[in-house]
């Protein structure tokens, strides 16, 4: 690996041990085993170095929980709450292992309203998460049609970001996949 590719594995690993407001540019220097012209050189700043690593871990986490939906659409199950079910029963299995993710992600939204630039950074990955959660979980394609997709995205992401707090705050009454497949048939009017 070069210095850029050594500093952005750097600043992940700070990241997810540190959190976003308290990795220094030294601390980044340390992980990654380059120098502090570096970040500047190859980033143009510690902020641009630290969103560029956001956006790579938040991309790992999505690319990990798209895969959770049974390892592609061809394997979802056909019934729409076996499907739904299998799916948020490999998401809320990971629960744990993805939690420094979430935890960062927390952070990273507490400071949107102060700092513009990292707001503008994670708009067009967040809506290509989006999608990329209604195909990996739902198995909609995007490109065939991209309303269906972008609506049921939209509802992925509540759900995802709803279920991972609730794990974060309480794992014990958190929802299981049984939890959230009940409630969307309580939802769906087919559960008294």
């Amino acid at each position: 690996m070069g210095h850029k590719e050594d500093l952005l594995d750097g600043a992940k690993r700070c990241l997810l041990e540190k959190g976003y407001g308290r990795t220094t540019a030294r601390d980044i220097v340390a992980a990654s085993g380059t120098n502090l012209a570096s970040i500047g050189y190859h980033y143009g700043s510690k902020d641009a170095l630290l969103q560029q690593a956001f956006l790579a871990l938040t991309e790992e986490w999505g690319d990990q929980a798209g895969a959770a939906g049974a390892e592609g659409a061809e394997a979802l199950p056909a019934d729409p709450y076996e499907r739904f079910h299998a799916v948020w029963e490999q998401v809320i299995a990971a629960a744990g292992a993805s939690r420094p993710v979430w935890k960062l992600q927390t952070e990273v939204v507490t400071r949107i309203d102060d700092d513009e630039k990292l707001r503008e950074a994670i708009k067009e990955p967040q809506r290509e998460g989006r999608l990329g959660m209604a195909q990996g979980f739902l198995g909609i394609d995007p490109e065939r049609d991209p309303e269906k997709a972008r609506v049921a995205g939209l509802l992925c992401q509540a759900l995802a970001t709803g279920v991972m707090i609730q794990w974060m705050v309480d794992p014990d009454t958190a929802p299981s996949a049984d939890d959230l497949t009940e409630g969307l048939k309580v939802l769906m009017g087919e559960q008294n």
